[in-house]
């Protein structure tokens, strides 16, 4: 097919994908602002976090689809759903005066841990073996762990702030190798974040303990 005058066949092909390039761009940096006003919130042990949450979540799956790591889409169709329910949950306990910082004991930590390992052993050799998924068994383990850190998170046990600075460190890779940059500088932020929220939800903790 003979090119336009005036214009060359790699300039028909960017003017071509430029839109595509914008909206995914957009939905990015959207997302990028919903997550960062969600752990923000999140930290200060804030309802309003939840609902940030959940548009953030929902603009995330189209960016991975697109990006072919179908196990993390699958992980932000389960933040959506999880959020929903996170929101109903603090809303509740909140009514009751009854929504404070837990910790679990190092057995249930180590039972979790198990049963998440299985799982994503599980999803990696599935993904791997049905789908065009890229990275398949380290997109699997991040996902698993994350649905693992996020009950935790909704439950409000303190420790699920260590869980979230391992599995950060991890996406930041993962992200930055499927061209995802913007979302790779995003999880640096909140591993850093994840530090502060440890810290926070351990003086809310004491402070909890030292009143009963």
């Amino acid at each position: 097919m003979q090119a336009a005058p005036g214009r060359t066949p790699s300039i028909d092909a960017f003017t071509e994908t430029l839109p595509t390039m914008t909206l995914a761009l957009t939905i990015e940096i959207l997302a990028t602002l919903a997550g960062l006003i969600y752990i923000i919130f999140m930290i200060r042990e804030n309802i309003i976090c939840w609902p940030f949450g959940i548009i953030g979540s929902l603009l995330s799956v189209y960016l991975f689809l697109d990006a072919r790591l179908y196990s993390e889409s699958v992980l932000y169709v389960f933040y959506a759903v999880m959020g929903l329910w996170g929101w109903l949950r603090w809303h509740r306990r909140e009514e009751q005066a009854d929504n404070p910082v837990i910790r679990w004991a190092l057995r249930a930590h180590l039972r979790s841990i198990a049963v998440a390992v299985l799982l994503a052993m599980g999803l990696g050799f599935t993904t791997s073996a049905f789908t065009d998924a890229q990275r398949p068994f380290f997109d699997a383990t991040t996902t698993v762990f994350s649905f693992l850190a996020t009950y935790l998170q909704i439950a409000k046990v303190l420790e699920t702030w260590i869980y979230w600075f391992l599995i950060n460190l991890a996406t930041i890779w993962l992200y930055h190798d499927r061209d995802l940059d913007i979302y790779a500088v995003l999880i640096g932020i909140y591993s850093v974040l994840s530090v502060v929220g440890f810290v926070r939800w351990r003086q809310s903790y004491r402070a909890q303990s030292a009143t009963a």
